[in-house]
């Protein structure tokens, strides 16, 4: 299977033509495209258990899980796709079991008029010739709230679990939808709801989930501490993440 390659300059005529026809599938790791991306691209990425369960026949649904630009894509609206990864500088490079080339195998069983296109050297080159045309990364927005606050502010009836003082200040921002809290954090539905956090992975044997009623849980029973398996549970937590 081939794709024809374009350049960045190309993909940059494309993004800025007056039809808004062009669609980047952006088929790097999670954590680079948040770190850094193009404005409208999608990211494509799915886990290991999916690749896995889908055995090389994966659907438009895992390339493009936004309903409205699947839509879009699927009715021949977009004239051109664009598949970028790191810095490949030639299709021929792509690994054939990789993110990029089971999304191209995906969208040719279903064209839909579309012409594909491939970017040599990928978003690094992108990136270093138009910086402007690409996100920079956000600064992490938290509560201001003092590092010495204590659970009084936890929810009346929840019993906060014991959480040392410099540990109770906000959560970290980790991505800009992605934050690493505590457990008296999780107990301060306040916190929760101004972040707009909607789902809490809960790693703890004994810390309850608060709120239940409000909040999407995934429970996984384990002490962070070094005797604990936390890896077992690695695949768990990634697919609860990436359908919330």
């Amino acid at each position: 299977m081939e794709v024809p390659s374009i350049d960045a300059m190309s993909l940059r005529g494309l993004l800025e033509g007056e039809d808004p026809g062009c669609l980047v599938l952006d088929c790097r790791s999670f954590f680079s495209f948040n770190s850094s991306h193009i404005p409208g691209s999608t990211n494509v990425r799915f886990s290991t258990i999916v690749r896995r369960r889908a055995r090389g026949g994966l659907g438009v649904g895992h390339i493009v899980p936004n309903e409205d630009t699947r839509n879009r894509l699927l009715s021949g609206e977009y004239q051109s796709v664009v598949f970028l990864d790191d810095r490949s500088l030639d299709f021929g490079q792509v690994k054939k079991d990789g993110t990029l080339m089971l999304a191209v195998t995906a969208l040719c069983r279903n064209p839909c008029g579309t012409s594909f296109f491939f970017l040599t050297g990928g978003f690094d080159t992108f990136s270093s010739e138009y910086p402007e045309m690409c996100t920079k990364p956000s600064a992490p927005q938290g509560l201001s709230l003092p590092l010495s606050a204590r659970p009084d502010g936890a929810e009346p009836g929840c019993s906060p679990c014991s959480t040392p003082l410099y540990d109770q200040g906000v959560p970290v921002e980790i991505l800009p939808f992605l934050y690493l809290g505590s457990a008296y954090h999780a107990s301060r539905k306040d916190m929760i709801d101004m972040l707009g956090i909607t789902a809490l992975i809960n790693v703890s044997a004994n810390c309850p989930n608060h709120f239940e009623e409000s909040f999407q849980y995934k429970s996984i029973p384990v002490e962070d501490n070094h005797k604990a398996d936390i890896s077992s549970w690695f695949n768990e937590a990634i697919e609860f993440i990436g359908m919330v």
